[in-house]
């Protein structure tokens, strides 16, 4: 792979801003797992579905399999420790400590304010370099307050 093209695209996506969600399900053990992302967005409104690239080293990579659970807990302004948490500033078993999370009529993990939470079934993987991209068929849609959401841009959020 050719670094400086590599260094290239990373400082030119540093210039664009994305929503931050923390992707949550349970491991295959049952455990609580769960990340942060900035590369979730939707796909299509018909079927209502939507994707999410996932780095395969990250802990809850092993959880996304055809036909598992997930949601994409939208993250508000005021979430900030809540991202830096499951961004990887704290250990993987400490991350759910941060913010208000109670497991939804699914048993997921599902963060108690957020800005809104997706409820996913994995319906297609794809494999692409150090990533997954995880295709979801949305099964539930719940949204709360104003939209304020957390913007993570040139490694700030905003």
């Amino acid at each position: 792979m050719n670094h400086d093209l590599s260094g290239g695209l990373k400082d030119a996506m540093r210039r664009l801003a994305s929503a931050v969600a923390v992707v949550s399900a349970r491991s295959r053990d049952g455990g609580a797992v769960g990340m942060a992302a900035t590369s979730v967005t939707s796909l299509s409104m018909s079927p209502p579905s939507l994707l999410v690239c996932v780095n395969r080293q990250t802990g809850i990579h092993a959880s996304l399999f055809i036909g598992a659970k997930f949601n994409v807990n939208l993250l508000g302004n005021h979430h900030r420790d809540v991202a830096s948490a499951f961004g990887g500033q704290m250990a993987r078993e400490l991350r759910f400590g941060v913010g208000q999370w109670a497991d939804d009529i699914q048993g997921l993990p599902a963060l108690a304010d957020a800005q809104a939470v997706v409820g996913c079934e994995v319906d297609r993987l794809v494999t692409y370099g150090t990533h997954t991209i995880v295709i979801g068929a949305v099964r539930e849609v719940r949204v709360a307050g104003e939209v304020q959401p957390l913007i993570y841009q040139d490694g700030r959020y905003l």
